[in-house]
């Protein structure tokens, strides 16, 4: 999948920038020659793309809560984005237990604030808001949830993303009418996995933690099933979908699942086995002995068949694809010795991905 000219020169507003997907994202769309200011909190790690690559030296970078409606409503008035991309977001669902309202105040009052500041800007903007396969209402069932199936959750995170996608589809009914300057749609992907995420409560970052310090990974639910996906295959599609927008207008103003192909809905358990594989001597797996933990979903799948027929978005990379690359990462990443190194991964990475079959 290339992008041609389509974002060289273009203001892009990206929210999220230090975040995992958010960091891979930034360097993508400076990688097409886009003009992009970058808006989010200290990252979390400093051993992801964000500090490892000094992505600050490339592009704009504001530190900011998004919650902060007059800086989002300053920083939207000042540099007039024409593309924003909306990922700020505290996305781990164990967290939203923890702490329930923070996880409904950033997720749901920030995307408010967000959508609010382009509003108030007025500039003609394409908007994608970055939500979650998990806004969906789960039955957990055997299906493949479409876009206009209903929303739901059952744990905080999953109930922010319902809200967020109301929120938005709000936005869009009340001040981005068809046909006029500012036009918006959401975006939800599968579980992402890739080189760089050192997230907590997460399957892939707890695996090389794990490694590091000798032991073996402890597996909370290896039956669950997941659709997972490397992370540039639903930036790429969030890429697809900006295009879309600015090209279509609001032909393409709406929800768009961008998951894995049906065959990558995998159990936990499959891919703790493949990871471990892929990373070689020293990484094993266990499931935990005693798993009282607060409830997840079980099973989780999304249909793709809508980006497929009306944005010719597909995914490429398999399950195993996914997970060999993202072993590989993790390893080039810790190993690199400075910046320069990290930042040719990134390019390489997306090289590969964008020439993929």
């Amino acid at each position: 999948m290339k992008f041609g000219d389509v974002y060289r020169g273009k203001r892009i507003w990206l929210t999220g920038d230090t975040g995992f997907k958010g960091s891979w994202l930034a360097f993508w769309l400076r990688r097409l020659g886009a003009d992009v200011l970058g808006v989010g909190l200290e990252p979390e790690s400093s051993d992801g793309p964000f500090v490892r690559a000094k992505l600050p030296q490339l592009f704009r970078h504001e530190t900011a809560d998004i919650r902060d409606a007059e800086r989002m409503a300053a920083l939207a008035r000042e540099f007039a984005p024409q593309v924003v991309f909306h990922l700020a977001a505290q996305a781990l669902v164990r967290r939203s237990y923890a702490d329930p309202v923070e996880t409904f105040d950033v997720n749901v009052r920030g995307a408010a604030h967000v959508l609010d500041a382009v509003r108030r800007a007025g500039n003609p903007c394409a908007v994608v808001v970055v939500t979650s396969d998990k806004c969906y209402e789960n039955r957990e069932e055997d299906y493949a949830y479409r876009e206009d199936d209903p929303m739901g959750g059952h744990d905080p995170y999953s109930a922010s993303k319902g809200c967020e996608e109301l929120v938005a589809a709000s936005y869009r009914d009340a001040f981005f009418a068809a046909g006029g300057k500012i036009q918006l749609a959401t975006a939800r992907a599968g579980n992402v996995i890739g080189p760089g995420d050192w997230a907590a409560d997460r399957i892939v970052p707890d695996a090389v933690r794990a490694i590091r310090a000798g032991r073996n990974l402890s597996v909370r639910n290896p039956r669950a099933v997941r659709p997972w996906q490397h992370v540039l295959e639903p930036l790429g599609g969030y890429l697809r979908l900006g295009q879309a927008l600015l090209e279509q207008g609001s032909s393409v103003a709406e929800g768009w699942n961008f998951g894995p192909d049906p065959a990558s809905a995998r159990t936990v358990g499959d891919l703790a086995d493949r990871f471990c594989r892929a990373w070689g001597a020293g990484a094993a797996w266990e499931a935990e002995s005693n798993p009282a933990h607060p409830h997840e979903a079980h099973l989780l799948q999304l249909s793709i068949d809508k980006a497929a027929a009306r944005l010719a978005w597909r995914p490429k990379w398999d399950f195993e694809t996914t997970v060999r690359r993202t072993a590989a990462g993790y390893r080039t990443m810790l190993e690199a010795p400075d910046a320069a190194a990290v930042r040719n991964f990134l390019d390489a990475e997306i090289a590969a991905y964008e020439t993929a079959g």
